[in-house]
């Protein structure tokens, strides 16, 4: 059955990515409609709204959103969209893939992890107060409610996925209280999964441990400023944030997304790279049931970056951003 979901195309190459993907669905003929929608700072200066009142029914009626990125202003300006879609909508499952492929050398050929990210408390809830005008106050949320839904939503996914081991990244030994009840749990909901192996790291040792040697990692599972930075340091084992898709899951809604920004310097050159995203659709259509079509696009994907011959700058290659789609596109179709 066709599925209609929504689409943010949002800003700088955001608009390029999604025209790009949308072409890789239609050839894998993937049964979905669409409803699309301009987001973002563009959108915001052409009307005075970051996402308008029909961009957010739409979402409220179809349930499933495929989100280009969108620019967020650093140190000033509006709040982060990312972080208000996962904040309205409760997408407090943030997972992220993050593997090993052959278009880019590395050191770290084995790397296939996956890091469950709480997305809606933490630092990241945004409860700042200026005190005066030399001190903020920040206030870091933690609940017991988030913290077992999250190592739940792990483990499970860990069981679903056949997945050997779920580790716990957390700074316990100083931030003694929420850190401390995140540990707590995670030991506490392990004894369910007696077939699965439960482990904890700090997260400055888990830092280095990643980088000498992360084929250790599994699932892993971890507050929302961790993961945030985790799932960088895991792109860059990789290759970049080019090749990470994420899943925003929560009850009853999901958001599907690169982890990568909206690089506003290369909008428009024919330079981005649309493979994160282009994951993040094959993530969605997994959610919706459609692993077939997700594989067939995987595969397409998967066989250019493996000939090498037409990769874009970021993935050492030369090739623009059409060609490398056209490529995938020309797979597809055989």
């Amino acid at each position: 059955m066709r599925k209609t979901i929504t689409v943010f195309r949002g800003d700088g190459i955001g608009p390029e990515l999604t025209d790009a993907v949308m072409k890789i669905l239609k050839a894998a003929n993937a049964p979905l409609d669409y409803e699309i929608f301009e987001v973002g700072e563009a959108e915001w200066k052409r009307n005075g709204e970051l996402i308008p009142a029909r961009a957010y029914a739409s979402f409220e009626k179809n349930r499933v959103l495929l989100k280009a990125p969108i620019t967020t202003p650093v140190g000033k300006g509006f709040r982060s969209l990312n972080v208000r879609l996962r904040k309205k909508y409760q997408l407090y499952a943030n997972i992220r893939p993050i593997k090993s492929n052959v278009a880019v050398k590395t050191p770290y050929p084995n790397v296939d992890l996956v890091i469950f990210r709480e997305n809606t408390e933490g630092m990241y809830a945004g409860l700042e107060q200026q005190l005066d005008e030399n001190t903020v106050h920040a206030i870091r949320l933690t609940t017991r409610p988030a913290v077992q839904r999250i190592i739940r939503a792990a483990f499970g996914y860990a069981r679903a996925h056949k997945r050997k081991k779920v580790t716990c990244v957390h700074k316990a030994n100083i931030i003694k209280l929420s850190e401390g009840m995140i540990l707590s749990e995670f030991r506490n909901i392990a004894k369910e999964y007696p077939e699965i192996i439960a482990d904890d790291k700090i997260v400055d040792n888990c830092c280095m441990h990643m980088v000498m040697r992360p084929e250790q990692f599994d699932v892993m599972v971890m507050e929302n400023l961790f993961g945030d930075m985790l799932s960088d340091l895991g792109a860059g084992l990789i290759g970049g944030l080019g090749l990470v898709p994420s899943a925003n899951i929560g009850d009853g809604y999901a958001m599907f997304e690169a982890v990568h920004g909206s690089a506003p310097d290369i909008a428009g050159q024919n330079k981005a790279n649309p493979t994160a995203l282009c994951w993040a659709a094959c993530m969605l259509l997994d959610y919706l049931g459609d692993g077939d079509c997700a594989a067939r696009i995987r595969a397409a994907v998967d066989n250019v970056l493996k000939e090498g011959l037409y990769l874009t700058a970021d993935l050492g290659g030369t090739a623009g951003s059409n060609e490398y789609v056209d490529h995938i596109l020309r797979r597809l179709s055989q």
